[in-house]
């Protein structure tokens, strides 16, 4: 686990400051009023490092992150990502940077294609680069199939014939091949069973040590965070009520919402199967 001290003569990642993102509501009565679904967030996020954010349904996790996905705009606030204002670029630009920012969600499948098999759906990204021929793209594919625990033979196989963690396992490999600095894992293990999720953890691990990866980490599981995170931050009603080292949010929580997700796995120390750190 990296230390604030590492981190102090590093540009982060990805720095957010002051976030808003807000939607228009209308009422019954046909009155608007605005609705901040994010509220003032903050947080900076170090190369090889994770960010846990923490919270209930409608924290306001998921809209976070795709804001910092450049997928939705946010309303006020700054996104830098490695020094550049992301909100201040053209959408020429924005689409640069969502290349280097990939966001994975609790069931992949969603962002497949159904009708296409794993090669096509991992020669995709690799085909838009317009770089490659089409044997390189294919050896490209099966190197990073294999590097998230895949046989390369399952390359004719369509996204139904996959298991869950097959699924986020191809979702991995498919976001590698644009190399991100950033992966966003939105609810990403939240759908497998325990002994699934842990190893779908540990890939994570040894990705971050073998590659560098940069991750937000985005759940309700607060367990699961403690094992994989450097650091946690805690969202509630949209705004960050609580952050720091696992550790301190494990043994001195502050919010009452940080007790109460405690309180959700009491035999936090037991109830997953070790998750391998470097």
């Amino acid at each position: 686990m990296k230390t604030s001290d590492s981190n102090k003569d590093m540009q982060p990642v990805i720095k957010v400051g002051n976030l808003v993102k807000s939607y228009a509501k209308t009422r019954l009565t046909g009155k608007r009023e605005e609705m901040r679904v994010v509220d003032g967030v903050s947080f900076s996020i170090f190369p090889g490092t994770t960010l846990a954010v923490v919270g209930e349904s409608g924290s306001g996790k998921s809209t976070l992150a795709l804001c910092l996905a450049c997928l939705e705009k946010a309303t006020s606030g700054d996104i830098r990502f490695e020094g550049i204002d992301i909100g201040k670029l053209a959408e020429k630009e924005r689409r640069t940077i969502r290349r280097k920012i990939q966001l994975i969600f609790q069931d992949p499948a969603n962002s497949f294609n159904p009708r296409w098999n794993v090669l096509e759906i991992m020669s995709e990204p690799l085909a838009l680069q317009g770089n490659l021929i089409r044997d390189e793209m294919r050896l490209r594919a099966h190197a990073l199939l294999d590097q998230v625990g895949l046989s390369p033979e399952m390359e004719g196989r369509l996204p139904a014939e996959l298991s869950g963690g097959q699924r986020q396992r191809l979702a991995i490999a498919r976001a590698l091949t644009l190399e991100p600095k950033l992966l966003i894992l939105d609810e990403a293990l939240s759908a497998l069973d325990c002994s699934m999720q842990a190893q779908i953890a540990n890939l994570l691990v040894e990705l971050q040590s073998s590659r560098g990866m940069t991750y937000l980490f985005i759940s309700h599981d607060l367990a699961m965070a403690v094992h994989l995170a450097d650091e946690i931050a805690v969202m509630s009603r949209g705004r960050i009520v609580e952050h720091g080292s696992p550790d301190k949010i494990l043994k001195q929580p502050q919010s009452e919402i940080t007790r109460e997700l405690l309180a959700a796995v009491p035999r936090m120390t037991f109830a997953l199967p070790e998750v391998r750190r470097p």
